[in-house]
């Protein structure tokens, strides 16, 4: 059975389309407005119908014409300090429209969806490393809006028997090994995009927000997972609802943490680029640290991470960014 992505000409969903193209299905749809993603980033072999996917009659109308009976939701939303300064429109992208797709796609007779959430639920978490049973308290209104989308897939289940995976991701960093996606977007916020960036002269500098958090050298401390191995997840826990398997929220992440300044260091050394490096105040919304306890995804699906060396993930960050050079949008 097809599967279909939404946001699959994204950044995170692109990745997923390559590890589905890479399993060897048959047939993968792409549901993509392309907002911000890229069509070019897309396999031949892969359809594209570009739209939103709050439109019900399309998503209908292409779950139905291609036999869809899986839903992966990456499309959405994702800059914390822009949910800050305009929380409705986050709202609007990432739980409305959530709620219309859902309902579509369970009309027309999908029964397994897998979940783009966030680490962000978590807030300013108690304990670190954060496990999954942690009372969720986001602070910023991306947090939020993909929590209530997990509140819906839930009720969902329960009234309407389809099953769900929600994947809980720390910072995602790196490319496709193989250098066929990345973070492609130019303003993207991304630490290790913008830094690739200042190393090879596409930004004049780089800006730390915050050196005065109470972490090692002051700046965040997050957990980057790099995203094949966060695709490679994905894969997995579809492979597990299609088995049969039971509903799961589930973090993803290495379970080890790296500052800010710690990730600018790596980036540096391995451009060999030592560019210029501007320490501002904290932005709202940003908590100290953040870091996985990611041991019951392993448990439970079997994921094995394949990418977990930074040095590894910035030097395909570096790629990456060469790459893009052949790239217009």
């Amino acid at each position: 059975m097809a599967v279909l992505v939404t946001g699959g000409a994204g950044y995170i969903g692109s990745h997923m389309v390559l590890a589905l193209i890479d399993a060897g299905h048959d047939e993968v749809v792409v549901l993509d407005d392309l907002s911000t993603g890229f069509d070019w980033a897309l396999p031949p072999e892969v359809t594209l119908v570009r739209g939103d996917v709050a439109d019900q009659a399309l998503v209908a109308e292409t779950i139905r014409r291609h036999g869809i009976n899986a839903l992966a939701h990456f499309a959405a939303k994702t800059v914390v300090p822009d949910s800050v300064s305009d929380p409705l429109g986050y709202y609007l992208a990432n739980t409305v429209k959530s709620r219309a797709l859902i309902e579509a796609a369970i009309g027309a007779g999908v029964r397994h969806v897998i979940f783009s959430s966030t680490a962000a639920v978590y807030g300013e978490p108690a304990v670190v490393p954060v496990p999954e049973d942690l009372a969720p308290n986001p602070i910023n209104p991306y947090g939020r809006s993909k929590l209530m989308t997990e509140w819906m897939l839930e009720d969902a289940a329960r009234a309407h028997g389809i099953s769900y995976v929600a994947l809980r991701y720390f910072n995602v960093a790196g490319a496709d090994p193989r250098g066929r996606s990345g973070q492609s977007t130019p303003n993207a916020t991304h630490l290790l995009k913008v830094a690739t960036q200042a190393a090879l002269g596409k930004r004049s500098h780089l800006e730390v927000f915050g050196t005065d958090y109470p972490t090692p050298d002051g700046s965040c401390l997050r957990d980057y997972i790099q995203v094949s191995d966060l695709a490679a997840a994905h894969l997995t826990a579809l492979n597990h609802l299609r088995g049969g398997g039971e509903s799961l929220t589930l973090n993803c992440g290495y379970g080890r943490g790296y500052s800010v300044l710690e990730v600018i260091d790596m980036v540096k050394s391995v451009s060999g680029v030592d560019f210029p490096v501007k320490l501002l105040a904290r932005r709202p919304g940003d908590p100290s640290q953040v870091i996985a306890q990611a041991d019951r995804i392993k448990f439970q699906l079997g994921w094995v991470p394949q990418y977990q060396d930074l040095r590894e993930i910035v030097s395909q960050a570096i790629q990456w960014e060469e790459i893009l050079k052949r790239y217009k949008k």
